[in-house]
């Protein structure tokens, strides 16, 4: 019997799977790795009650990594049983919203953070614009996605969602028409006061290989210069908003 197709980008995994985001050989294994990596960007709070609002957290696998830098830690899904597991994980507080109309003031946030979101969404540009307007002149926007090219089709589609080895995406996780251009995507960024600079994201091989083997618990990121896959973009608010730039 022919088995059913399994739609692209299937939000619904995220909450089938939410007893699965803290297994480290688990569908989410990666994504840890990748949050330990956004981990070590993220600056100390430069103020009491500095905020962090980390978009799309999924099981919170960014708090231990940001835990002692002195925010709240203030985590937004669309997945509830994802915010349950992040509340379980010890993010502050979680709220349940659309990301693209996040429920924040004007300037009133002191780190955005959109970690593996942006390939996700009807509309990344959203996404981000919304970003730039919560976060405050001086606040740091660290985002990081999956760029729009054939290359990242072929890895992140066709290969790790039907390769059978632990820590691969599940089938149906992305939806190649979702993923990210990078112009655009600093356009927007750019147009809401965030200059971004970029670069390529990619584990660690003489990690990794160990890692399938069980001989590791983990596996380093680290930058490249290209950006044809992953890619990670961080920036400091300067200046107020020009226009959509979309």
């Amino acid at each position: 019997m022919k088995k059913p197709r399994v739609p692209a980008n299937d939000l619904t995994q995220y909450d089938s799977l939410a007893d699965q985001w803290w297994d480290p050989r688990g569908p989410f294994a990666a994504l840890g790795w990748i949050a330990a990596k956004r981990g070590q960007l993220i600056p100390q709070a430069d103020r009491p009650g500095a905020t962090l609002v980390d978009v799309a957290c999924g099981g919170g696998l960014l708090h231990p990594h940001i835990a002692g830098k002195g925010y709240k830690h203030v985590g937004v899904d669309q997945s509830e049983r994802s915010l349950e597991v992040a509340q379980a994980h010890g993010v502050d507080e979680t709220i349940l919203a659309d990301v693209a109309k996040l429920p924040f003031e004007d300037e009133s946030v002191d780190v955005v953070v959109a970690g593996q979101c942006l390939e996700h969404v009807p509309d990344p540009y959203a996404v981000v614009a919304e970003c730039c307007r919560v976060l405050r002149p001086g606040g740091t926007l660290l985002l990081d996605t999956i760029a729009d090219t054939f290359l990242a089709r072929i890895l992140i589609v066709t290969l790790t969602e039907n390769l059978p080895l632990p820590g691969m995406a599940p089938k149906g996780c992305h939806d190649h028409r979702l993923f990210v251009n990078r112009e655009r995507l600093a356009r927007t960024a750019r147009q809401g006061g965030v200059p971004l600079r970029m670069y390529g994201l990619w584990p660690e091989a003489k990690a990794l290989i160990p890692w399938f083997f069980k001989l590791r618990t983990t596996v380093p990121m680290f930058p490249t210069k290209s950006t044809n896959v992953m890619f990670q973009a961080i920036g400091t608010k300067t200046a107020a908003p020009s226009g959509n730039g979309r």
